[in-house]
């Protein structure tokens, strides 16, 4: 197996895998034995919000044709794990969830738009520690140091190429398409909902000054109710900080230019 394709990871970690593990590290709370957050179920997306028709592919993937080894099936998990053990060796058993991971990436890809993300199905396992908060009362901010507790995450967004990401995003694209029709869109291109996500993910707001936080029951929401009726995925963003939101967008940019450059045959 190419070492490139385990560039497939910084799809699982920027676009999927970071966000969800922010998602779960920034509902974490001060309290030590706050309850749990509903989880949203094991299922799919579209028990979250059931699927809608999709237009007409504006950017469908071809995958290239590749010379099988053998006669035996390929399971599209094993062979991503391989290339992330491969990449980052055993720590990716200590940092990514290796079950369905595939679909793992899908579901949660799918869900930042939403409302809510399945923490049960994050490609990516939390890591211990609560949120950074300043102040107190309605005087609550998310602390400036809080950024900092992403910047390993980070620093993979700044230094995986482009390019070879998205080689490995177009060789395993088969997996990916498979698992997004088996999610509920028999119609649906995968690829067209990640171009969607990314510009939808563009689109979140960049407020000036600190974050000001609210704790109405158990877990810290914003201040702003403009901001916090934003998706997930938006959200999101706005927790790991402005600097590191800034680089993620500046690789997401790169990414879609060339997913649809490549989807368009230029």
């Amino acid at each position: 197996m190419k070492k490139s394709t385990a560039a497939v990871s910084a799809v699982v970690v920027m676009v999927a895998g970071v966000a969800a593990y922010l998602y779960w590290q920034q509902h974490q709370t001060a309290p030590a034995e706050a309850p749990a957050p509903v989880e949203a179920p094991v299922a799919a997306a579209p028990e979250v919000q059931a699927p809608v028709p999709e237009p007409a592919p504006h950017y469908p993937i071809t995958a290239p044709e590749v010379e099988e080894a053998t006669g035996a099936e390929v399971d599209p998990d094993a062979q991503l794990l391989a290339a992330l053990r491969a990449l980052f060796g055993a720590s990716v058993d200590t940092l990514f969830n290796t079950t369905d991971i595939v679909r793992r990436i899908v579901v949660t890809v799918d869900n930042l738009p939403r409302e809510k993300v399945a923490r049960r199905l994050m490609p990516v396992k939390p890591v211990p520690g609560p949120m950074v908060v300043a102040g107190n009362g309605d005087a609550r901010v998310l602390d400036e140091s809080n950024a900092a507790r992403y910047s390993s995450y980070i620093h993979l967004v700044d230094t995986v190429p482009t390019a070879a990401v998205v080689d490995a995003y177009v060789r395993n694209y088969p997996a990916f398409q498979q698992s997004y029709v088996k999610l509920g869109y028999p119609d649906g291109y995968f690829n067209n909902r990640l171009v969607e996500v990314i510009d939808h993910l563009l689109a979140a707001p960049e407020p000036a000054g600190p974050l000001r936080l609210a704790q109405p029951k158990v877990l810290y929401t914003f201040a702003d109710p403009e901001l916090e009726k934003l998706s997930e995925g938006q959200k999101i963003l706005l927790r790991m900080g402005p600097d590191n939101a800034a680089r993620v967008k500046a690789k997401l940019r790169e990414i879609r230019a060339a997913v649809t450059k490549q989807a368009l045959g230029r």
